[in-house]
Formats: C-alpha cells, structure tokens, sequence
C-alpha cells in the first residue's frame, strides 16, 4: 500500500508540472511567432482595402498644397490608418443596386461641401446634383466640384429661373402657401423647383433612389448590416415608395468649433426614435428655456423610390400625383443635423435675410421659432452679447446634464461620421480632389474659354425637357413623360419644416 501510495503522489507531481509548464511553453512560442514577425497579423491587414461600399482599391494619396481653408487639409499624423489611400472611381459603383442620388440646393464653400459629399460616396451615394449659387457658384468652388466624377453642377441661371417659372407647380395649390414670401420660404420653394427637376435628371441617370439633403446633414444609416446606405435601402421592402429619416440634431459642447463634421460627436435623438415617457418626462431638461424640443425641424428627410408621377412635397418629403405613396419610417437610421453648430452661423442667417428684427416681422421670413429668435439676437447684440446667448442656447457645456440624458437615450454619442470625414481629411482626399480640379478652374477664369468646357455642369439648357413645356396649362404637364392618371392629386399641402411634438402635445401621443 505505502509503495502505490508513492507511485500516486507521483504520478500528480508529474501532472501539476506538465500544467504548469504548458502555459509557459505556449507563451514562449506565442513571444517567438510575434518577435519573428509571423503568427500575428498586422492590424492594418486584417481590414479589406475597400471596406466601406463606395470606395475603390487605394492609391498612394497625393497632397499638393491648396489655399483651401485649413480644415481641408490633413493632418501630420494619422489617427485613422486602415484605410490608406482611398480613392473613389467614377465605375467602383457600376454594377451594384440600388442607385442612390443625393440632391441638394447650396450656397456653400469646399470646406463644407467636400466632407459632406465624400462622407456619402464613402457610404454607398451613387450620384449627386448640386444645384449651386452664392459661393458654391464661383469658379474656384463650382470648377472643383465639376471635375468629381458622379457629381452634377446646376446653375441658378437667368435661363433656369424663367424655365422653372413655367414649372407646373405654380399652376397648382399645393406649395401655394409658400409662393411670394421672402428668405425661408423663398429657400422653400426654390428646393422643390429643384427637386422638380433633379427626379427628370436622376431617373434619365439610372437612379433608383433620390434624397434631398441640406449640406449641413449626413445620413446615418443605422441598422444596416453594413455602414451602407445602400444596404440599408436595399433591405426596404419593395411596395415601399418613401423611407423617412428622422433627424437627430447637433448638440455642440463648446463655442469655437470650426469643422463640424469632424468636431461633433453628440446628438439630441428624435422623438420618433424615443419612449414616449422618456421624451415628454426629459422635455425641460432637454430643451434648456429654447421654444422647443429642437432648435430647428424635427420631422426628417425621405428617400423617394424613382417612379412614375413622382414630385417633390416640400424639402422633407415626396409625394405622387397618382397615389398616397407607401411610406415606412426608419427605426435606427437618422439624418443627423448639424444646426447652429458654429457661431458664426448666427450671423450667416442674419446676413440672408432682409427683414426687420422685430417678433412680427421674422415670421415673413422663418418658419421655426428658434430661427426667429436667433435672428433677432445677431442683429440687435453686440458680439459680447450674442456669444452669451449661443453659450446659454446653444452650447451644451452642463457635463453633468449631459451625462444625465446620455443615460436616459435623450442624447447619444455617434463616432462613425468624424472618424470617417478625419480618415479622408488625413488620406489627402480633399486636397487631392482640389489639385485635380485646378484645370476646371482655370478654363472658368480664363476669359478665352467658357463653361460649357466642363463636361460635369448641366445648363439649364441641358435640363431634359421632358419636365419643362411651353404651354402653361397644367393639363398639358406630364413629369417624367408619364402617361396622364386618372385623377391628379394636387391637394396634399407641401410639409414644411416641422417642430417636434411639444409639452402642449403629451394628451395626443398617451
């Protein structure tokens, strides 16, 4: 027994040190693969070139000097370093469904216009027609924005005016409301004349879908199985002709930033996106003493399918002459709106608008409260004073309330859209775009030459005139050539730029 015993006791110290020599032994392999270099991936390997749906195989970036504002231009050390030289080709995209147009109306400059338009190449947009005026217009933006491939420049031209002054819109009641009134309004009805135009032009392209974007919005395609708009519109059930993007709006946490897109990362979620409890129980907190909810709209933008009789029904959404469109809501994705995110847009509304700084007079001009606030704020304040006000409406520098309504879902943090617009910014994209475009700009400021060089701007005269005809007669008007319906629904008002619900609302949403 004493000699079994001993065999036993052992046989488990032969076991206990087996046990503790394996992990070491593993160990000492694992520190031999790393230190020779094989066994263990590089980080940067593991991430296919093209990971994002609109970008093409990389090329070494290029990085010529611009004059461009220095939020183009990237940085001496990249922070974003798996997707090295992205490039973008005008037939990445060739043979991958659903087409996805992107329409816009803008005044901007590059430094906002390029993040905003590589941001949605990256995610999967297709086409885009900028219909351009102010500083988007001038050469030295327009001539940039020429030379992109997939990128449609329209000129709000004398031409253009008098074409869509024989628009059947104009004939009929449905943005009648808005016809005749200055700044907002004006705005209003020049981007459904646009639109107007822009379906002809996306539906000749092979488009399936089109959205209306401002140049201050990027869509967020949550809920995808990618970071893919595409994705996302591809996954909509096919008898759905309108998808609705609720927004999300900027919540800014200091006074200086310069660069939005890729200095933001907090956002106040839409009530449609909200328990009702939550939304109407955080309502003061989360307004701040503003008028509402949001400083400005809440009612989001929608994706039309390209179909027959389809026509703009104000900025936010479409709509159809022969029909009430099926339309599902989105239940993760958002158009994030980055509002009032600089001071200086206090200034820039006041500087559109000609109407006097009084409480009745603004509302000729703007449509939402908050908008009529800050008007009259930027012209009657000193800088001392409209910088307290921006501070106490806008700037959301309480850590402690904010931590509070991130726990509560009021307010989320969204990553994705900074790393991505920092990632292109580092990779050269923008400076890149802006070296390629230099030979656009310069036949527009040659005197000899003229702009009907640029192979990427659309004249009026180019428009198709499948949306525009002589006679003035409404009857005689058919969008997209289609064949005439039965019934014209001409009677569903244009939705404008809407608040969401307020306190005054809780009995119609419980």
């Amino acid at each position: 027994m004493p000699s079994g015993g001993g065999g036993g006791g052992a046989a488990w110290r032969h076991l206990l040190l087996l046990l503790t020599a394996l992990p070491l032994t593993l160990a000492a392999l694992a520190f031999a693969l790393q230190w020779r270099g094989g066994g263990v991936d590089d980080p940067t390997l593991r991430w296919p070139s093209h990971a994002f749906p609109g970008m093409a195989e990389p090329t070494p970036p290029s990085l010529p000097s611009s004059a461009c504002a220095d939020v183009l231009v990237g940085a001496s050390a990249p922070s974003f370093p798996y997707l090295r030289g992205w490039s973008f080709s005008s037939d990445s995209d060739a043979g991958l469904h659903p087409k996805i147009c992107v329409q816009t109306s803008t005044s901007a400059g590059l430094e906002q216009i390029l993040p905003w338009l590589f941001y949605h190449k990256v995610i999967g947009v297709a086409q885009f027609l900028l219909f351009v005026e102010g500083r988007a217009a001038k050469p030295h933006v327009a001539g940039v924005l020429e030379s992109i491939p997939g990128v449609k420049v329209v000129y709000r031209t004398k031409e253009l005016e008098e074409q869509q002054a024989r628009s059947r819109i104009w004939n009929e009641t449905w943005l009648a409301g808005f016809f005749y009134k200055p700044c907002n309004y004006e705005l209003f009805v020049k981007q459904s004349l646009n639109m107007e135009m822009a379906i002809v032009m996306a539906r000749d392209a092979g488009m399936d879908w089109i959205i209306h974007l401002d140049t201050d919005e990027l869509l967020y395609p949550g809920g995808a199985a990618e970071y893919s708009v595409r994705r996302l519109l591809a996954e909509v059930p096919h008898d759905a002709d309108m998808v609705i993007f609720p927004n999300y709006e900027s919540s800014v946490e200091r006074d200086n930033i310069k660069d939005p897109f890729s200095e933001v990362s907090m956002f106040k979620k839409n009530y449609d996106h909200l328990p009702k409890d939550t939304y109407f129980g955080m309502y003061k907190e989360a307004t701040r003493g503003n008028p509402n909810y949001f400083l400005t709209y809440g009612n989001g933008k929608s994706a039309a399918r390209i179909q027959d009789h389809l026509r703009p029904n104000g900025a936010h959404r479409w709509h159809n002459y022969a029909k009430s469109p099926n339309e599902i809501k989105l239940e993760e994705a958002a158009v994030l709106h980055y509002t009032y995110t600089k001071f200086s847009d206090l200034t820039s509304r006041r500087d559109r608008c000609g109407c006097k700084p009084t409480k009745e007079d603004v509302k000729r001009c703007f449509m939402l409260d908050f908008d009529r606030a800050a008007f009259i704020i930027a012209s009657t304040a000193s800088e001392e004073e409209m910088l307290r006000w921006y501070n106490e409406r806008v700037v959301w520098n309480d850590k402690q309330l904010n931590l509070k309504l991130l726990r509560k879902g009021v307010l989320t943090r969204i990553y994705t859209p900074m790393a991505i617009v920092q990632g292109l910014r580092e990779s050269g994209v923008f400076t890149s775009v802006i070296a390629a475009g230099q030979p656009v700009v310069n036949d527009k400021l040659s005197p000899k030459k003229t702009n009907a060089q640029s192979q990427n701007a659309t004249r009026p005269g180019n428009v198709p005139r499948k949306l525009i005809v002589a006679d003035s007669e409404a009857s005689t008007r058919k969008i997209l050539q289609a064949v005439e319906p039965i019934v014209w629904d001409v009677d569903i008002a244009a939705i404008p730029p809407l608040s969401p619900p307020t306190l005054d609302d809780h009995h119609k949403y419980t």
